[in-house]
């Protein structure tokens, strides 16, 4: 399985497999879900950032965690930023040392 998968939540895994289901049908999903064509497709946009940023090289497997859980919606772009920011920080130090 290719590692992006690891990343994606169950209910990530089902709106695929729904989308596969529909044959990309953003407008078939949208009834599905009984919501707007925009909202899936805000949805679809989002899970496919998610796909492309676990696609990204990051060697550093913390700073992937953090960027994930800001796309999932759990950690807001600027505490995803602090973080990353600060745990930089920690690391350029340990490294003088």
């Amino acid at each position: 399985m290719p590692d992006w998968i690891n990343h994606l939540s169950d209910e990530d895994l089902a709106f695929i497999k729904r989308f596969v289901l529909a044959s990309g049908s953003l407008k078939e999903i949208a009834r599905q879900y009984n919501v707007t064509y925009p909202t899936v497709r805000l949805r679809l946009d989002k899970l496919i950032q998610k796909i492309q940023l676990c696609e990204e090289p990051e060697p550093d497997p913390y700073i992937q965690l953090i960027k994930c859980q800001m796309l999932d919606g759990r950690l807001s772009a600027d505490t995803a930023k602090l973080l990353i920011h600060a745990y930089k920080a920690v690391q350029k130090e340990e490294t003088k040392k």
